[in-house]
């Protein structure tokens, strides 16, 4: 076991605030002496701590303010599956419950649904049933998910985001696990936000693998753990600890791994890492939740569809003055009047040497652009000022504008069809095809999106696409999140995509048409071939 040799308190410790080791030994000691593992190889030995989970105890219930309670009321714990954090999380919850010197402490174990909220409080139940002391001094309420500790009164209880009435706590702990699944905010609001007043140091401590949906509250918090430990924000009473890999680090590298995983060798082998590496490896659909929960990485989605180092190594450099008047086909998404609009020209290719060029464009409106930013936490900003995507006056997509645009790129290239969305393009279709326009409807459903989806990941991994590497156009690629039906026939799901998708969805519907139809009137590649299943 990885003990910790020589602690030294964390840079986060505030001016005035000082570490009392007696404090910290107290939680130590209980957790070692009163704790132990419920499972797997270590079940039924003495809770010892690993070294980075004893630095936990010790900076949260050791560094106290100058009036003596603790400086720390939130500790943010973002770390990998298979580390230990549940057998932590029950641990803190029976400190606060029977140890902290708190008289009738109310201490609340909070998870997404009723499941998730049984797994820490059934480890503490466990560690109490193996802990003769413990077990004499506690009164059992097993179906309600309810332990009371008779000496002081407290009791600790196992909640789920889907109680009824949430309000009239007076908290001393809340312990939130995996509080990435959490459906909305309104269970960690109520818990955290004025629930422990009446306490003089309640404690939050938020335990959670990285998610995948950065509109989430876990993903708020976890932005705000990152700016702290980065020095962009100061916050005394907030403890940050984040375990993971660099988006830019090598995830396949044991290096890596051994970073992002404290535990790697104690709780959870280096070979069971292997061998899920090389299953993501394999599988390029595993990739995401190989990342995610082995590696600590927020995801687009757990399933990641298009792997970035294949479209990236169709990034060829394309150049726009020597596409003029070529053969040309669009796809035209355009979302809702308050989102992003797309339009991709598809180039097909002139020989066997040349490939599918790729020409995307893209417009938000102008005067929601900077909350854009803070909400979402997209660069659009930069993409603007870098031209590319455009922004139209107002708080709404300004069609005209589109049309207008549209109409000057077929000045310049000879677009043949213009593929959209039957969903609210009537008006706009119109005005194209007053235009000289040919304007085509394109069906959303398996049946039209599933060949042109395949030919795209066909033509990535080939190296047959030119793309520029456009940011905006690989951000979505990277969004996609991809449905499949019993025959094998697959789409890009807005819906289940966390972000936006809407220049990959105008790619497929430009491809689609450009396979067709290609620089002649020729026949189809899919009626030479059928249709490709991958």
């Amino acid at each position: 076991m990885r003990k910790l040799k020589n602690y030294k308190p964390t840079r986060f410790m505030a001016e005035g605030s000082y570490y009392d080791k007696d404090a910290a030994d107290h939680a130590v000691c209980f957790i070692e002496k009163f704790c132990c593992h419920t499972k797997g190889t270590w079940d039924g030995k003495p809770f010892e701590l690993i070294d980075w989970q004893e630095q936990i105890i010790r900076d949260i219930f050791g560094i106290l303010k100058p009036n003596g309670y603790r400086q720390f009321n939130t500790a943010y714990i973002e770390i990998p599956k298979k580390q230990g954090k549940s057998e932590l999380a029950a641990a803190v919850a029976l400190y606060l419950l029977c140890a902290d010197f708190e008289p009738g402490a109310e201490v609340y174990g909070c998870a997404a649904d009723k499941d998730q909220a049984r797994i820490v409080f059934d480890v503490a139940l466990e560690m109490v049933r193996r802990s003769p002391l413990l077990k004499n001094k506690m009164t059992i309420q097993a179906s309600q998910k309810i332990m009371t500790y008779n000496p002081t009164g407290s009791k600790y209880k196992a909640l789920s985001a889907d109680v009824a009435n949430k309000h009239g706590f007076n908290t001393h702990g809340v312990i939130f696990d995996e509080l990435h699944t959490q459906p909305n905010r309104k269970l960690f609001d109520v818990m955290t936000k004025g629930s422990g007043d009446a306490r003089m140091q309640p404690l939050y401590f938020l335990i959670t693998t990285a998610g995948n949906d950065t509109q989430s509250i876990c993903y708020e918090i976890h932005q705000k753990a990152k700016d702290i430990i980065e020095g962009r924000k100061v916050d005394p009473t907030f403890y940050p600890v984040i375990y993971g890999a660099e988006d830019d680090d090598d995830w396949t590298d044991p290096e890596v791994w051994k970073k992002a995983n404290p535990s790697l060798g104690v709780t959870v082998g280096i070979d069971k890492v292997q061998q899920a590496c090389e299953q993501a490896k394999q599988n390029p659909g595993e990739e995401n939740a190989f990342r995610q929960l082995r590696l600590n990485q927020w995801v687009k989605q757990a399933v990641r569809w298009m792997p970035m180092a294949v479209w990236d190594a169709c990034a060829f450099p394309t150049d726009k003055s020597e596409l003029e008047g070529r053969v040309c086909y669009g796809g035209l998404d355009l979302s809702s009047t308050t989102d992003i609009t797309a339009f991709v020209l598809v180039f097909p290719p002139e020989d066997e040497d040349d490939k599918y060029i790729i020409l995307p464009y893209f417009w938000i409106p102008e005067d929601n652009i900077d909350l854009r930013v803070r909400r979402d936490h997209v660069p659009y900003d930069i993409w603007e000022r870098q031209d590319l995507l455009m922004t139209t006056e107002g708080n709404v997509v300004h069609y005209g504008y589109i049309e207008k645009f549209i109409e000057s790129l077929g000045e310049k290239y000879n677009i043949r069809e213009i593929a959209y969305d039957r969903w609210g393009a009537v008006q706009m279709v119109q005005n194209l095809e007053g235009m000289g326009f040919t304007v085509v409807p394109f069906g959303q459903g398996y049946k039209d999106m599933s060949p042109p989806t395949k030919e795209l990941m066909k033509l990535a991994m080939e190296k047959k696409l030119a793309h520029g590497g456009h940011p905006v156009l690989r951000w979505m690629m990277d969004n996609i999140y991809i449905k499949t039906d019993p025959a094998g026939n697959i789409k890009a799901d807005k819906a289940k995509s966390t972000e936006k998708i809407d220049g990959a969805v105008a790619t497929i519907m430009a491809l689609d048409r450009a396979i067709r139809c290609g620089n002649t009137n020729s026949a189809s590649v899919y009626d030479d071939r059928g249709i490709l299943f991958i």
